[in-house]
């Protein structure tokens, strides 16, 4: 099969030609791009500049912040700025790059949120194993195994998507470039590439989410020994995570999960793993974590006060 050598760029259809459905569009991403970048940023600073960079929870979330950031942004400041433009494309470059960057990012950050699930069942489960279990060098492993896996996984999305030929037309129907809307413009069979998306992406997926409800059942089942305050607290905290999970998973399995071919549910369905569930990472981990709040006030406190110091 050979590489494209007729299209050199894009069009992507986007989520609507409706002008104000594309001014509430732009008002509405922009809102939640702004509110992820402020949000994950204040997670990085509070965590890196405070004591909780120590713990292995709070580790595991500064790195999930951190891909908030990087896998929002492979698509949303392209999504935000289209809906001002009557003409929507992207290079072929480009395009590949997207490509890679959404599913390396993303599929990194699914990885991270399976480790945050096995460190809150050590802590909830083997508390008296939990600082052996979850010991830094354990952490830093764990850190470094969903690079190696995000870079398994978008390697081999990079290369299905750059091996199409694109003869034209070379219209895409979302608003980002993936590789099932790749598919409907290559100008070949995709029958047997599509099935190894769907091995590749579908079933990464899907086996993580299984083990990530796996891991919260055990949960929950432990928590019928525990205290009434104990349970209150960690039921608060599992919550928090299956919120995220679902708002995360339901889509990407749905997307992911099934034959070659693209419905029109699919952009907006996107809409949740690419900003929703995001964007909500910071408020779940932050509003509901009263260790995470005292942290912010120490460390944006302690540095308001201590310019103030410095001025008088």
């Amino acid at each position: 099969m050979e590489s494209q050598k007729n299209i050199s760029e894009f069009i992507l259809l986007g989520l609507s030609y409706d002008k104000n459905t594309q001014t509430f569009c732009f008002v509405l991403f922009l809102f939640c791009y702004i509110s992820l970048l402020l949000g994950n940023f204040l997670i990085l600073i509070s965590i890196l500049g405070s004591h909780l960079c120590q713990q292995p929870m709070y580790y595991f979330l500064s790195h999930l912040a951190f891909l908030d950031i990087c896998y929002t942004s492979s698509v949303t400041p392209k999504l935000i700025s289209d809906l001002l433009l009557e003409t929507r494309s992207i290079s072929y470059s480009n395009c590949m790059l997207q490509v890679f960057a959404m599913h390396f990012f993303g599929s990194i950050e699914i990885f991270i949120l399976t480790a945050m699930a096995f460190d809150r069942y050590v802590a909830i489960c083997k508390p008296l194993h939990y600082m052996i279990i979850m010991n830094r060098t354990r952490c830093k492993l764990f850190v470094f195994a969903t690079w190696v896996g995000g870079a398994a996984h978008s390697f081999p999305q990079l290369f299905m998507a750059i091996l199409l030929p694109y003869c034209g037309p070379n219209e895409i129907d979302h608003y980002f470039c993936d590789i099932f809307p790749l598919l409907k413009v290559a100008c070949t069979d995709t029958y047997i590439i599509g099935l190894l998306v769907l091995v590749n992406s579908g079933m990464v997926v899907l086996v993580t989410f299984i083990l990530l409800f796996v891991s919260y059942v055990f949960i929950l089942f432990t928590l019928r020994n525990q205290s009434a305050e104990g349970r209150r607290k960690a039921l608060s905290t599992c919550g928090s995570h299956i919120a995220v999970l679902v708002l995360l998973f339901a889509p990407a399995i749905f997307a992911y999960l099934r034959p070659p071919t693209t419905f029109p549910e699919d952009k907006v369905l996107a809409l949740f793993y690419t900003i929703i569930a995001p964007m909500f990472n910071p408020l779940i981990y932050t509003l509901r974590n009263t260790e995470m709040k005292n942290a912010m006030r120490r460390v944006w406190c302690h540095g308001y006060f201590q310019r103030k110091y410095t001025t008088t």
